[in-house]
């Protein structure tokens, strides 16, 4: 009688090890994964492994993520031991650039220009930096835009600020003590962050008016039940590579300027929200814009951490300048952990997505969004790895 022999089954490829580790910067409170998508990994087969209290300053504990099906490791160290991606939120310190493993993937927020040292770091040492920094503006991209979620926050909280510091109500009152007129707001930018501005100062009732030197996002700032204020034609492009806006001349500055002095004198709350990847700030409210406000009106500066869009402006802190409260705050979505947290992870989980196949780490460099947010890329791309189409819509800028 013949013997048959059963065919061996396919070994499984080993699961990849994402890993979470605490975050470490001053007045961080963010995590970069949430027991939710913690829960979406391991089902999709990866393991996930988390520093003990990562998620505390978030809302989320140790039990939760346990519940997810991940392991709670004592220290950051056990967990760059095992993991083969890591997920954290601000970049590596210098030390902590020591910690991953080599050949394995950090996805965070890192400034290539700001953190350049950190970077390099980790490029010696064969680490695949992927930043929400540098992510594309493209449609495909959209679920992994950090940049735009924290935006999101960002711009909601800056109203939050504003409501608190200046000494008068937002909406219209008609009270038996007489009418109250609404605030007046003024947001400049009209990206994503400044949108998000715009729409919650009109849900508080303030009246409200959003500049952008973009004249196609005038629909964009209408929508949200803002005036439109409209700079004169100029030649020069404000909008650069990737989406993101680029340094213009003083020139430009300074019609920039002319255009805002009667919008800005009339507002009673003004935010700003102007940043050049890699540059500093661009100088928007000079002495005299500060000084033509109303005493106790404020400027909320959402440019603190690239120096400020104001004259006067002090990363961090705020200052009162000729009657003008100045209030430049750095990080504000970790002011709003718990959602910032929840939103950031989805953004994380996307890209992971995008990064693993089959079990293992897949980074395609002919992929629009790879090469873009991966800073440390491999020259020369796997002979057997396929390039994706790229599509020819993209996103507007935030």
């Amino acid at each position: 009688m013949e013997e048959t022999t059963e065919p061996a089954e396919e070994a499984a490829p080993p699961s990849l090890t994402v890993g979470v580790p605490r975050e470490t910067a001053e007045g961080e409170h963010r995590v970069g994964l949430v027991p939710e998508m913690v829960t979406r990994l391991t089902s999709s087969g990866l393991t996930v492994v988390v520093e003990t209290g990562a998620g505390m300053a978030a809302g989320f504990d140790d039990a939760e993520y346990e519940d997810a099906g991940a392991t709670i490791v004592p220290s950051a160290a056990s967990v760059h031991d095992q993991s083969e991606i890591i997920a954290r939120v601000q970049p590596p310190s210098i030390h902590e650039a020591e910690y991953p493993r080599p050949g394995s993937v950090v996805i965070c927020f890192l400034d290539p220009t700001r953190n350049a040292e950190v970077l390099r770091r980790l490029g010696d040492r064969d680490i695949r930096v992927f930043s929400f920094n540098t992510m594309p503006r493209i449609t495909r991209a959209q679920s992994m835009d950090a940049m735009s979620s924290m935006s999101t926050v960002a711009g909601y909280k800056a109203i939050l600020l504003a409501a608190t510091a200046i000494g008068r109500f937002f909406p219209l009152l008609m009270t038996a003590a007489g009418t109250v007129p609404p605030a007046r707001v003024l947001v400049l930018g009209a990206g994503v962050a400044g949108l998000q501005a715009l729409a919650t100062a009109r849900r508080l009732g303030a009246v409200t008016e959003g500049f952008d030197t973009r004249p196609a996002v005038r629909e964009q700032v209408q929508s949200v039940g803002a005036t439109f204020v409209e700079m004169p034609p100029m030649e020069e492009q404000t909008e650069g590579e990737g989406g993101y806006a680029r340094e213009v001349g003083e020139a430009f500055l300074m019609l920039e300027r002319d255009t805002l002095r009667e919008p800005v004198a009339r507002a009673d709350v003004v935010v700003t929200t102007a940043m050049v990847p890699g540059k500093r700030a661009p100088v928007l409210l000079d002495e005299q814009m500060v000084a033509s406000m109303r005493r106790g009106s404020v400027i909320i500066d959402l440019a603190g951490e690239a120096g400020g869009n104001t004259a006067y402006s002090l990363p961090g802190e705020t200052v009162e300048r000729e009657g003008v409260i100045i209030i430049t705050p750095l990080n504000l979505p970790a002011t709003l952990a718990t959602h910032a947290s929840q939103m950031y992870a989805r953004n994380v989980v996307s890209l992971i997505t995008l990064i693993v196949k089959d079990g293992r780490l897949n980074l395609n460099p002919n992929d629009e969004i790879v090469c873009g947010a991966c800073l440390t890329l491999p020259k020369e791309a796997p002979a057997d790895t396929p390039a994706e189409a790229s599509p020819a819509s993209s996103s507007p800028s935030p």
